[in-house]
């Protein structure tokens, strides 16, 4: 074989190693500029007084929230049911919450909220710690909040389930939940999670399901044990900006079902996380539930005394990462029953991984 021969073999076979090296290798030939810092201040204890909320927040220097969690401590003994999830939210400088009209209520927000609060007990152990997720993209250089809102549920051991869409021409980021007042002790936010305003997700109320791309909707529901009029339920979807080219972005949702916790006074955890190719870690979301929440509607648990007691980044094994982390892959829900025992109650947990292409 002559040189120029041999060169053009060569030459050749360097091409063809390369072309499946990119396809054996997720992610290799597309690049992600994403990038996410979990930024969270620590516990801050509280509730300290039954029937009452304590607020707390995680905050980006830099970058833009992406979404947020929230994680609390319960302590041990009999009032180890008292402390819930109350709110997981942003705020536009830490304090405010967004609970006027609804909409668009906010752009280039940087402040999450933790907000938990208690019911007929407490103890000393009980704490609240807030999470902010701040992204950074050569893309996502925006980011805007909607809101919506409805009064509901005024019925007790019903579900108040309320939708926040997107608008057209942007990729959801995360979301949160929220609920008011935070006086009434058995009150609380149960659920969590990405969806999609259309039919086969009955507009909100079935859950995006592992393995789907690009929710344009966020879900909450409120739970109470008793009826109150003055009962509201906030869903908040946090949005790319206006006016920026998404059709290369993608936002892959990775989702686990746990059963349990059916045991009065027991928790139980359930964690999602983002795989090989599906882009980096950038919210979460979480719920208590009766099960096959991404294939029916979403139904309550069994139990109104049911409650969630923490939705945040994580490591695979459900630990909560630390201040600062840059490589959180996993999203950890965590489940509490009230006094009662609660069969065919489940834990889920959401996990958006996201991609923008450049």
């Amino acid at each position: 074989m002559n040189a120029g021969l041999i060169r053009r073999f060569a030459a050749g076979r360097a091409i063809f190693l390369g072309a499946v090296l990119a396809l054996a290798v997720p992610g290799a030939a597309y690049a992600n500029s994403v990038s996410v810092t979990v930024k969270t201040p620590g516990a801050t204890s509280g509730p300290a007084s039954a029937n009452s909320e304590v607020s707390s927040h995680g905050d980006c220097s830099s970058g833009l929230i992406s979404g947020g969690g929230i994680n609390q401590a319960i302590g041990t003994g009999s009032s180890v049911n008292g402390n819930h999830v109350n709110g997981t939210s942003p705020s536009s400088d830490g304090t405010t919450e967004f609970t006027g009209s609804t909409g668009v209520v906010g752009t280039d927000v940087t402040h999450w909220l933790g907000i938990g609060g208690s019911g007929g007990q407490v103890n000393a152990s009980f704490s609240t710690t807030p999470y902010a997720m701040c992204i950074t993209s050569n893309l996502i250089n925006h980011t805007q909040v909607v809101m919506n809102k409805a009064n509901t549920p005024t019925a007790g051991a019903t579900k108040g389930l309320v939708t926040a869409t997107c608008p057209a021409n942007t990729r959801l980021l995360g979301g949160g939940a929220r609920t008011t007042p935070g006086n009434t002790g058995s009150f609380k936010t149960i659920a969590s999670f990405p969806t999609f305003n259309n039919s086969a997700h009955s507009f909100g109320a079935k859950a995006a399901a592992d393995g789907e791309t690009n929710p344009d909707s966020w879900s909450a529901v409120g739970w109470d044990s008793g009826a109150n009029s003055a009962d509201h339920t906030y869903a908040y979807a946090i949005c790319s900006g206006s006016g920026i080219g998404i059709s290369g972005t993608t936002v892959k949702v990775r989702h686990t079902e746990v059963s349990g916790p059916t045991t009065g006074s027991t928790g139980q955890t359930a964690t999602a996380g983002c795989g090989q190719g599906d882009g980096n870690l950038v919210s979460g979301g979480a719920a208590i539930s009766g099960g096959s929440v991404t294939t029916t509607d979403f139904t309550g648990p069994a139990s109104t005394g049911d409650h969630l007691n923490g939705a945040f980044p994580s490591t695979s094994g459900g630990a909560a990462v630390s201040d600062g982390t840059t490589t959180a892959a996993y999203w950890t829900a965590s489940a509490h029953t009230g006094g009662q025992s609660s069969p065919g109650t489940y834990t889920d947990a959401w996990a958006l991984c996201a991609n923008d292409g450049i």
